[in-house]
């Protein structure tokens, strides 16, 4: 019989690396706390409408990346509904901002989250059919300040304070504006216009793009087509003085603040209701694929799922990504040990494993990682085993259960210690040697 396998394009995280992926989780959530967001939870699928409407139905994710299928009817009355697991989350928090009326206070709102995703593409080094994802969204009626280029400028310093904590250097952050919604129309039309003679000459998605989407041309990284996609129009001749203005407040607070970034002049994010400022954090150390994280402004598109006006901006950092970055970074460093249990209780007898138990809850509950032996085992296979996971052994036999009064060794010095039972929480809770 064949061995069941993980689906192509998704895989199991593992400990020690989910130690890494929790580090970089829990210093996130520490850093957008200190901004003053909150997290949300939105369901992991939606209905496909949503993702139609926002994200664009002549998109890539749209037209051939989505996972989606059709719910059966529990009874004939009911209508089938489809269904579409989300590819990306921030259509799913402005459906949830509209649902629950939270622009009704008038406050603005800042919302996190953290969670898996859902491409169909081909899988690669940093890309999987199930990817993770950290994100937050700025976003409420123009009354709560939405619409502020601050509000840009200050969730570029929190990213760039994240990658700061999280010890990752060598980044860039790339900076553009694709204007109003008029503004990108009018250049739109201006870049298909320029794009009929050339597209022939360009990748068989720029062929397709240049019609559907041309915006998209621009994000193409076949080496072939960069000489064409140079010698395109740029989005910045076609902005408006509402747009520039706003763009140039953005890049005067982020010089106040003494955030660095480069203008890219091609940069206009794939997804359809971008606005205003888009960004992308780009590392060298991630290959072509170089792209940390990304995001951007969408000021209609609460509108544009049947909610009211409310300007926005967010941004998704792939985690993948963000967790390879950190071990290429490592890679250059001596490794950490892994680390290990502060201790290991070994019970002498299967009698005693009940007392072993009632030992580690007391030790647990003081904030200590303990890992539970078997009184099964000989000692020697206790010691064995202890030495490969944890700082020190606690040996309970039947006189230390009656004394009160634990062995422990310490595998560091080699030191074998006798310590009262009232005491012996703090003792393991002093570094190994001590």
């Amino acid at each position: 019989m064949a061995t069941v396998k993980a689906v192509r394009g998704t895989r199991d995280l593992l400990p020690p690396e989910t130690e890494l992926w929790n580090l970089i989780e829990a210093t996130a959530r520490q850093v957008f706390a200190r901004y003053n967001f909150g997290e949300i939870r939105t369901p992991i699928f939606e209905d496909t409408g949503l993702f139609a409407r926002s994200v664009g139905e002549e998109t890539d994710i749209v037209s051939k990346e989505m996972y989606t299928w059709e719910d059966r009817a529990r009874a004939q009355s009911e209508k089938t509904q489809s269904l579409t697991l989300r590819p990306e989350n921030t259509a799913g928090v402005v459906r949830a901002y509209i649902e629950h009326g939270l622009g009704e206070s008038g406050q603005l709102q800042k919302l996190y989250y953290v969670g898996p995703q859902f491409r169909r593409e081909r899988p690669q080094k940093g890309r999987y059919r199930q990817f993770w994802q950290i994100g937050a969204e700025v976003i409420g009626p123009p009354s709560s300040g939405s619409e502020s280029p601050l509000r840009d400028a200050e969730v570029l310093e929190m990213l760039a304070t994240l990658l700061q904590e999280l010890e990752i250097t060598g980044w860039t952050l790339e900076l553009n504006s694709v204007g109003s919604a008029a503004d990108r129309a009018k250049y739109s039309d201006v870049l298909r216009a320029a794009l009929v003679d050339v597209a022939p000459k360009m990748c068989g998605d720029c062929q397709r793009r240049a019609v559907t989407n041309p915006l998209r041309v621009l994000d193409c990284k076949v080496p072939e087509d960069q000489p064409i996609i140079e010698s395109l129009p740029k989005i910045g001749d076609s902005l408006g003085k509402d747009s520039k203005d706003h763009f140039a407040q953005v890049t005067a607070a982020l010089d106040a603040a003494g955030v660095p970034y480069k203008l890219n002049r091609r940069l206009v994010r794939g997804l359809d209701y971008y606005t205003r400022t888009t960004f992308e954090f780009t590392h060298g150390g991630l290959g072509a694929q170089n792209a940390l994280l990304g995001g951007g402004r969408y000021d209609g598109l609460s509108e544009a799922i049947g909610g009211p006006k409310a300007p926005g901006i967010g941004f998704a950092i792939g985690l993948d990504r963000l967790v390879l970055t950190l071990q290429a970074l490592e890679s250059t460093q001596a490794p950490a040990p892994a680390a290990k249990a502060d201790a290991y209780i070994a019970s002498l007898g299967e009698s005693l494993n009940a007392a072993a138990l009632v030992l580690a809850r007391e030790l647990r509950r003081a904030g200590l990682r303990v890992e539970l032996g078997d009184g099964s085992f000989r000692l020697k296979k206790s010691f064995e085993a202890a030495d490969k996971i944890a700082r020190r052994i606690v040996i309970l036999g039947e006189d230390e259960h009656q004394s009160g009064i634990l062995t422990v060794k310490d595998f560091t010095t080699g030191t074998q210690t006798k310590v009262p039972r009232a005491e012996l929480a703090a003792y393991l809770a002093r570094p190994a040697g001590e």
